[in-house]
């Protein structure tokens, strides 16, 4: 199982990261990635990046060091309600937003019951292309119905190799919702969550308990570049890699 992409990057634009974009750029090129997308936190987190900061990705180049760039962002939802610390608006010209939960971010977790209503309703969301590293038992939430929603849209769930390295507690979630996605054919996208150039394109512990659950591999959208790009420009979102 290889992954030549990698969906979910930091930049100093968040100070708990270390690398710059150029950094992570020649360091994929380095490690034969093909494309990276950058995804640093929305201005709901402490040290979450301005808001301006993603109005104007569309200054960056399409491609670094001949790894392929994707305008992104990791946005929080901030309450159950679905109040999102990044609009509609700023979202629209990105290329891949991840839609996470954060303890810091967030005002209220609400109950279970809210936390599933919330993911499905931001599922429906056009600007909305992946549920990050979802596997907190703190932001459980109804597993079948949310990957049964993200079906429905076409979103992908993403199996996040940072939370082998940092949140123990949360992999036998994320081990079920694996199993939940393989069960109903649903997309998924394997990432560093690197918050330092050196962890981009490491995806072992991942890999390894998607192979121990024989997770089938054309379910993974980020396998490789020619893959990814297909499954951008044909979403039923409408949003297109350009």
């Amino acid at each position: 199982m290889k992954i030549l992409t990698d969906l979910h990057t930091h930049t100093v634009a968040n100070t708990h990261a270390y690398s710059t974009l150029m950094e992570n750029a020649v360091y994929a090129h380095k490690t034969g990635i093909e494309a990276i997308a950058i995804t640093d936190h929305a201005p709901g987190m402490p040290d979450g990046a301005h808001r301006w900061h993603f109005l104007n990705q569309p200054v960056l180049p399409r491609e670094i060091e001949g790894v392929k760039i994707l305008r992104g962002a990791e946005v929080d939802i901030k309450h159950v309600d679905g109040t999102l610390d990044l609009s509609d608006d700023y979202m629209a010209v990105l290329d891949w937003v991840i839609l996470s939960f954060h303890k810091p971010s967030c005002e209220d977790i609400g109950t279970k019951t809210q936390r599933t209503e919330c993911y499905i309703k931001h599922l429906s969301n056009p600007q909305i292309d992946m549920l990050g590293h979802c596997g907190s038992p703190i932001f459980d939430f109804d597993i079948p119905a949310v990957i049964d929603a993200a079906k429905a849209y076409d979103k992908v769930i993403e199996i996040n190799e940072n939370t082998f390295n940092i949140r123990a507690d949360n992999i036998p979630i994320c081990r079920e919702i694996a199993l939940e996605c393989a069960k109903k054919g649903v997309r998924i996208s394997v990432d560093s969550d690197a918050h330092f150039c050196y962890h981009i394109g490491n995806f072992t512990n991942a890999i390894s308990m998607l192979q121990e659950i024989d997770f089938p591999e054309e379910l993974i959208v980020n396998s490789n570049w020619a893959k990814l790009e297909k499954y951008l420009n044909s979403r039923l979102s409408g949003k297109k890699f350009i």
